[in-house]
C-alpha cells in the first residue's frame, strides 16, 4: 500500500485484510450507498448489506487480500485503485481489479461508484476480444 494511502482507505484495507467484520462494516455511514454503474441492479443502500456481502466473502474466499494500488482524494472524494485476490473454497482463483469511488463523511464512507471486476484471465488478445463485443454486446 503507498505511504501517503488516505486514512479511510488504510482503516479499510487493514479491516479487510484482517477478515474484522466489524471493523469493516464501521468503516462505512449507516446511510451508506453503493452504487455499481456497470451493474446498475447491484446497487445497494445500508451498511447493512455490506455486512451480509463481506461475510460471504470471509467464508467463500478465507485468505483474501485486498490492496489499493493507487489514490487521489479530492475533497471528500477519493479515488482508489484496487486489487482483490484469495482462493475460494473450490480452489479456484479470485483475483478481481478496478477503481471506487468513495465519498466520505469524516471516517466513514457514506457512498461508493463501484468498479471492481473480476480479472479475466482469457488469453485472447484486443482484436479477439473486440471482435467478440461487437458480435456477442458485451463488454470487451
Amino acid at each position: 500500500m503507498p505511504t501517503d494511502v488516505h486514512p479511510f482507505l488504510r482503516r479499510l484495507v487493514t479491516a479487510t485484510n484482517a477478515h474484522d467484520l466489524d471493523a469493516l462494516v464501521d468503516c462505512f455511514t449507516p446511510e451508506y450507498r453503493n452504487e455499481a454503474p456497470a451493474h446498475p441492479s447491484r446497487a445497494f443502500d445500508g451498511r447493512e448489506q455490506v455486512r451480509s456481502n463481506w461475510r460471504q466473502i470471509f467464508a467463500f474466499v478465507p485468505d483474501v487480500h485486498a490492496e489499493v494500488v493507487n489514490h487521489a482524494v479530492d475533497g471528500d472524494q477519493i479515488w482508489s485503485e484496487w486489487e482483490m485476490t484469495g482462493t475460494r473454497l473450490d480452489h479456484t482463483r479470485h483475483h478481481l481489479r478496478g477503481v471506487i469511488v468513495f465519498g466520505v463523511d469524516g471516517e466513514r464512507a457514506a457512498l461508493a461508484r463501484f468498479y471492481l471486476e473480476p480479472v479475466d484471465e482469457a488469453t485472447s488478445s484486443v482484436n479477439e476480444a473486440v471482435a467478440n463485443q461487437i458480435h456477442s454486446g458485451t463488454s470487451a
